[in-house]
């Protein structure tokens, strides 16, 4: 018997990493359409992407050759690939852009704004329609003109139709408990239809004329009116010709307020792409009855660097994916499937659906003004965004950070003497102020009716950080902040130190904000946990940048909390009721004229209103009893 030791185990293999890993996939892979990711050695998606043929397209990163430098990169970081077959192309590039919109893989291009679009909403649901500002789901019955590029656009639109058309944007409930005109008819901007000012008929021919104008037929209908002036002055109606003549001048105001006002383009949206140093910025205008209805800009993470062809398919999809498409769709770049990409679109409009790279001529003017405005958009990022490096970079010196941070949360209370209380949270970047996260918080504990701003804070950070928890326990997403920035002194970033504590996140770094002396700006004493208050010189820049977080996030809190208080203010009793919808309570407004009516009215009066059963008349009486 040997007494000699046994031969030491043979090493284990490396990982296969690479081309290798892909050239094993392929072995079994068909040639069915469908969606891949590839994953790195943790397990991490690095790119989602779609193919006709899965075979053949996974096959090209196979090759040594033909790729470019990011795709060499991304190849040499494969550990590992997942397929899913699906039956068309059209399927696959669904599934891509919801795995992307779910995944965010780091190669992928990924629009990060997501936010809607609002539209205006000729409300048709009562005999006087309301025009007003909709944002969201389609779901009310009217008629929609949009998508407006921000809720300012809509605004000054609605502002100009008041002026012009007369229309009402009061609520309904409102409208069924005036006795006499508001302020609006007094300044010329409604024709006071709640009071009997106008007829139902000719307020319909009011709403006939809006939506002429919010299509295009503005030319018409000022021949229309012109033509309704010059009778009237004939007919001696000095008083309605006057009327009209002020209308005219008004709609003229408001075609020379349009901007651009394309003859040859009806309905369009634009969509040009600037990419620079790995930087893209995406410019939307949207064109409807010829009238620009403003542009907005976007800046998509472009994928470790991918092309313009690549991020202007992506960009559509994504933008799409919970968007009307228009009937056309002008780029300044072409892109490689425009085939699949017009399937798509046709079959999320419901119709045809026309991409086009105009060369020449009006439309090729369009892309040429919305790619001069990505331009400069991009060149005003970009110098914003080496600004913003240098102050987070003085940030992580001055407080002795370990880098500078990429996310920084910043939390503030709003409330009066306890009521309505609400917490706030604003995120801030390399890239500004992140809009997109901000956060809200009602205040439900008896902290916030008991004015405990400590109580107040433990809650928003245990919901805040529970979430987290919950949805990311391995804390591997940029959901998570580097810095905690508190409005507060020392007790303040104890308390919140111990807030973590409890949830295991000590190791977030926390500072706190107080006025200091005579609680003037530039005297501010910044508080870390164990180590004594410091201040900044009043002239360093990074002093200014802290105060501009504060104090968005003052703006932040104290919005939500003026808006709490004015729902209050104008909360209706009748909504508290289960039961009670829109049309029941108009009826009830309209027979008895007020809420507080409502409260007093006797059982055999609520009975006797139409819509109203006897169980409902029953459950009103019984609520305002039982709060007496």
């Amino acid at each position: 018997m040997s007494d000699e030791p046994p031969p030491p185990a043979p090493a284990p293999a490396p990982p296969k990493l690479g081309r290798e890993v892909i050239q094993d996939h392929l072995k079994t892979l068909d040639s069915a359409p469908g969606v891949y990711r590839m994953l790195n050695a943790k397990g991490e998606v690095l790119y989602v992407g779609k193919a006709r043929n899965l075979k053949a397209r996974v096959s090209n990163y196979a090759r040594g050759y033909g790729h470019s430098p990011r795709i060499e990169r991304m190849i040499s970081e494969t550990a590992g690939m997942m397929f899913l077959t699906v039956r068309t192309e059209t399927e696959a590039l669904l599934l891509e852009q919801n795995l992307i919109k779910q995944l965010k893989p780091r190669y992928n291009v990924l629009l990060r704004d997501d936010k809607s679009f609002p539209d205006i909403l000729i409300a048709k649901d009562h005999p006087f329609p309301q025009i007003k500002k909709h944002r969201g789901r389609r779901a009310e019955r009217g008629t929609y003109f949009g998508p407006f590029a921000s809720a300012g656009a809509v605004t000054r639109t609605l502002n100009q139709l008041q002026k012009v058309f007369l229309l009402r944007n009061c609520t309904d409930s409102m409208f069924q408990g005036r006795t006499r005109p508001c302020l609006q008819y007094q300044i010329k901007r409604c024709s006071a239809p709640c009071v009997g000012k106008i007829s139902e008929a000719g307020y319909a021919e009011l709403v006939a004329d809006a939506e002429k104008f919010l299509q295009g037929k503005s030319t018409a209908l000022q021949a229309q009116l012109a033509a309704q002036m010059q009778a009237a002055s004939e007919a001696m109606e000095f008083e309605r010709a006057a009327a009209l003549r002020d209308r005219i001048r008004s709609l003229t105001a408001v075609q020379s307020a349009q901007g651009i006002n394309p003859r040859g383009v009806a309905e369009a949206d634009v969509i040009a792409l600037h990419l620079e140093h790995g930087q893209a910025c995406v410019q939307v205008f949207f064109i409807r009855a010829h009238q620009s209805w403003g542009n907005r800009d976007f800046y998509p993470k472009t994928g470790a660097g991918a092309e313009e062809a690549e991020i202007m398919e992506a960009f559509l999809a994504q933008f799409y994916d919970d968007k009307d498409p228009p009937r056309l769709i002008l780029l300044s770049h072409p892109i490689e499937n425009a085939d699949l990409m017009l399937s798509l679109l046709a079959e999320r409009a419901g119709r045809k659906v026309e991409l086009a790279v105009p060369q020449r001529g009006e439309k090729a003017e369009l892309v040429e003004n919305a790619l001069r405005n990505a331009r400069e958009s991009l060149a005003r990022r970009m110098s914003e965004s080496s600004t913003q490096a240098r102050l987070l970079q003085g940030l992580a010196d001055a407080f002795d950070l370990d880098g500078p941070p990429r996310r920084i949360e910043v939390y503030d209370n709003a409330h009066i003497q306890g009521a309505d209380a609400v917490g706030g949270m604003i995120v801030a970047g390399p890239e500004g102020f992140v809009k997109s996260q901000y956060r809200k918080f009602n205040i439900r504990s008896a902290a916030g009716a008991g004015s405990d701003d400590f109580g107040m804070m433990r809650e928003v950070l245990t919901r805040r950080f529970e979430r987290l928890l919950k949805e990311d326990p391995d804390r591997k997403s940029d959901a998570w902040p580097d810095l905690l920035l508190i409005d507060g002194g020392a007790g303040q970033v104890s308390a919140v130190g111990g807030i973590l504590a409890e949830l295991g996140l000590d190791d977030l770094s926390v500072l706190g904000v107080a006025k200091g002396i005579d609680r003037d700006a530039g005297k501010e004493e910044f508080h870390r946990q164990g180590m004594p208050p410091m201040a900044l010189p009043r002239n360093d820049p990074v002093l200014y940048f802290i105060q501009r977080l504060r104090d968005e996030a003052h703006r932040w809190a104290n919005g939500a909390h003026r808006a709490k208080r004015s729902r209050a203010i104008m909360a209706n009793p009748l909504d508290e009721i289960a039961g009670i919808g829109a049309a029941r309570k108009r009826a009830l407004l309209a027979h008895f004229g007020s809420a507080k009516a409502v409260a007093r009215a006797a059982l055999p009066d609520l009975q006797a209103v139409p819509g109203i059963s006897e169980a409902m008349a029953e459950a009103v009486y019984n609520h305002f009893r039982d709060k007496t």
